[in-house]
This record gives structure tokens, sequence and C-alpha cells, in this order.
């Protein structure tokens, strides 16, 4: 079959219908008008508020993929989001910002509120990435890093006010290093309605195997194994953990006590079974970088750590810490009815780290429609829970009473499986 088509000069010619094309297929396709052709997303305007920007830091594995791809290599999906601005606090001597801002002209500006209103006297950006992870900050005496999360989020609040509007807010990993701070920000972020998300990109990774908590289900008990430092990595392990245990039944009804453990405080718990041994095991066979034997760790592991969480419903949940013979995070939980299911959470460790992709994709959503993709309650959870257990450990591994962790919310997200990951190359690539 052929049809006349007319070219934008009015100058006709003959197409053939592809065999078995409808007829009412081909005449929709040749008397299209342009203006039926969907027109391209338009980009929403980000400032991005940062400690430092360097290779692999945070900012660069968030912020990048504005510039560079979700591959960080400009031959990737580019995000619906462009960097508008600026902001960085520290600028160390392998600072990547200034190289970036010259090549793909954004400006950055030397103050929180220029980076927010591009130096004018209002709000002019679509939304705001808060990135305070890496640089040169002091340490509580807990231990945690004490980024500046709290000055850098009341200098956004300060601008909001003044415009006497708002716009989206991401705040990466735990939304401050202390109580106090968390919850200002989680309160201030309700006052004003700023819609907010904060968090890991753990609990959004893949999963060896597909696992989660059934919705609705009876929890009894969860068991979790981590690595590196508490106030990092734990961090990371307390959301994974966290999202599983939003699905049990009823939702989150939070958090009533919780205590820290270190060295052969740990063995101890361990010999009087305060650990659950089978839950342990079906977490540690899931992982693949792990090393050794149960019975080797008393000798590979010199300085272990037990996170316990005692929940309102009953929930107990055991994170152990083994620097020496863990290399990766994993959880097994056990329902009401005693079957145990496990997962490992795997991250891509190599470049362009394909699980902050993930995270950026639930930041687009959030600035995009202005509704957050998971609770801002988990992380407020989180971030509390994680202040707790290293006061914990400051007193000794005295269990502390947790009144104010009592935060219940009902979960809007669900993990599902992502894609697979593009492939790695060496971190130290661009």
């Amino acid at each position: 079959m052929e049809l006349l088509e007319f070219n934008s000069n009015s100058t006709p010619r003959y197409v053939r219908a592809t065999t078995g094309m409808p007829l009412i297929a081909v005449l929709l396709m040749l008397f299209a008008r342009p203006s039926d052709a969907v027109e391209p997303m338009a980009k929403k305007r980000i400032a991005a508020i940062v400690t430092e920007y360097r290779h692999n830091s945070h900012a660069d594995m968030i912020v990048s993929r504005l510039l560079l791809s979700d591959t960080l290599d400009g031959k990737g999906r580019m995000p619906s989001l462009e960097l508008a601005s600026l902001y960085t606090d520290q600028r160390p001597p392998n600072d990547i910002s200034r190289l970036l801002a010259a090549s793909h002209r954004f400006p950055i500006y030397n103050q929180i509120a220029d980076a927010l209103t591009l130096g004018t006297d209002q709000l002019a950006v679509d939304g705001v990435l808060l990135i305070a992870e890496h640089g040169d900050y002091p340490r509580s005496s807990t231990g945690n890093q004490q980024y500046p999360k709290r000055r850098f989020w009341d200098e956004i609040i300060e601008v909001f006010r003044a415009s006497n509007r708002t716009v989206p807010v991401f705040v990466d990993k735990h939304l401050a290093d202390n109580w106090e701070d968390a919850k200002h920000i989680y309160d201030t972020a309700q006052e004003l309605q700023v819609p907010l998300m904060a968090g890991s990109s753990v609990p959004l990774t893949w999963r060896h195997p597909a696992a989660d908590v059934k919705r609705g289900a009876n929890v009894e008990e969860i068991v979790a194994l981590t690595f590196h430092t508490t106030d990092a990595y734990g961090f990371h392990a307390l959301e994974a953990v966290q999202a599983l245990a939003e699905q049990r039944k009823n939702g989150e009804t939070g958090v009533r006590a919780v205590q820290c453990l270190n060295g052969d405080a740990v063995w101890q718990a361990w010999d009087e079974r305060a650990i659950d041994p089978v839950l342990f095991q079906a977490a540690w066979d899931r992982l693949p970088d792990r090393s050794g034997t149960w019975p080797e760790l008393r000798a590979r592991v010199p300085e272990p750590k037990l996170l316990r969480l005692e929940y309102n419903d009953g929930l107990q949940v055991s994170l152990l810490e083994l620097n020496g013979a863990v290399g990766g995070w994993s959880a097994a939980w056990r329902y009401r009815d005693s079957q145990i299911e496990s997962t490992h959470f795997w991250t891509q460790e190599a470049r362009p780290g394909a699980h902050f992709t993930l995270l950026l994709e639930g930041i687009e959503h959030l600035i995009r429609s202005a509704q957050p993709n998971w609770n801002a309650e988990r992380t407020l959870l989180t971030s509390g829970a994680l202040d707790a257990l290293l006061q914990s450990q400051q007193k000794s591994g005295t269990w502390l009473e947790t009144p104010f962790l009592s935060i219940c919310y009902r979960p809007i997200w669900r993990w599902s499986e992502p894609p697979l990951p593009p492939p790695g190359r060496p971190w130290s690539e661009q």
C-alpha cells in the first residue's frame, strides 16, 4: 500500500506502509502535526549546598550526575534536574568544583543565600540539595562527625521565610549528627510545609536475593551485619534495617531503648545468646565479602561492636559491626511463624557507584512532584537512634530509654528490584 506524504515544502512523495500496519496508524503517523510531538521535560533548577566537592565525594557522586549523566562520563541518562548554583563550605587542595564550574558554566557563590537566590533578593531555584558529608569538621564527644547541617538548614530556611515560599529539600544521609538538630530540621520542615527527604542509598540498592519484609507481616527479630565506622557506615546499616522494619504490621511504632556494646562485651552477649545464632548465620551466609568462620571471629575481629534496638511493639534488632571479617551489609529476619528470610545489600563499589543513581532518581521525584519518595520520619528515627547508640557506647554499653524515638508512621515506599547497573570502572577514573 502506498500513501502520499507532504514534507515541509509541500512536496509530495510516496511512502510504503509496513506490511500489517493498520491504515489508521499510518494516517496518524503521516498527518501528525509538529505540535503533537511530546515536548521535552523542562529541567528543574537546583542549588547544591555542600561541605566539600572532590573526586568521589558525596557531592561528586550526586551533583556531578547533573553535569556528567548518571554514569559520570557523559554517556548515560541526563537527569531532569539542572545545577543552577553551588555553595562549597570548604575547598580542599583536590577540589574539583571550580573546574566543573568553568566547563559547565554554573556559578559558585560564597553565601548560601546567594546560591538559593542566584544573587537576587528572592528564592530563584526549584529545589535544594544539602550534602554535608566529607570535609574537615570536629567530632562530638560521642565520636560523631559534626557536619554543619543545622547551619546550612537554617540559612536555607531564612531564604524561604524572606521569599514567603519553599521548595523541596533533600538532606544527604542523616538529618544531623545529634537528636536536637535532627528534630529541629524535621520540625521546621513540618512548620513551613517544606517537602523534605533524607537518608542513605543502601535501602534502595540491589538485594541478593531480591527480598523484603512482607508488607503487614508480624516480624519478631532482625539481625544485620555492618562494617567500617559506626557514625558513617553504621548509619547506612540502620537505614537498611529500618527500611525492612517499617514494612511490618502496623508500620513503624518507634524505638523504646538502645544499647551499644564493644569488645569482650559483644562476645559475652553472644555466649548468652543475646544475638540469635540462626539469624546471624543467615545474614552471614549472604555476604560474599566475609572472611573466616564464626569460630574464628574472636581472633579476626579485635574490636567488635553490637548495636541493639528494642521497638515499642516488641521487635528486636541486633546490628553487628565486625571489621576484619565483614565488608558489606546484610540482614536476616524472622516472622512470627518462624519463617526466616535474608538478603545482602549490594552497592557498586566502583565508579560510577550506581546506587547513587537510584538515590538521585528518588531526589528527582521529590523535586519534580514536591512529594517525597520515602518518609522523612524514617531518617529522623535513624538519626536519633544513631545519636542514642553512640551515647550508650560512651556510657559503657548502658541501656538508654528513648521515649523521644516513639516516632510512628506508615511507609509510603517499598523496595523494588532496580535494573542492572552499568559496568564499573576504577574509582580513580573520571
